[in-house]
């Protein structure tokens, strides 16, 4: 298995990785890669996430580095991370990607 990136959850890390960096940017860039090793970690593993409750689909899966979610599909053999969210935030009605 090999862990991708969406377009739009790279986009979603950089611009989380961007804002916390104007007060914090040690902090900004720490957390960014915990999120990235988090992530990476998922391969060979891809069913040690969670299901995503909002969305009903065993492919579709989340696991936390707080205080993101991440989530991603099980596409075959390939995992693709599809969203990086503060856990505050609502999900889109329907999964990213």
């Amino acid at each position: 298995m090999s862990v991708q990136w969406t377009a739009v959850a790279a986009g979603q890390l950089q611009a989380a990785r961007d804002y916390l960096a104007r007060t914090s940017p040690g902090y900004a860039q720490a957390l960014a890669g915990r999120i990235i090793d988090r992530a990476e970690a998922l391969d060979g593993q891809p069913h040690s996430g969670a299901e995503v409750p909002e969305y009903g689909d065993p492919d579709i899966r989340e696991v936390f580095e707080h205080p993101y979610r991440i989530l991603y599909r099980i596409n075959g053999s390939d995992i693709e991370v599809i969203a990086v969210l503060h856990s505050s935030r609502r999900l889109p009605r329907s999964p990213p990607g």
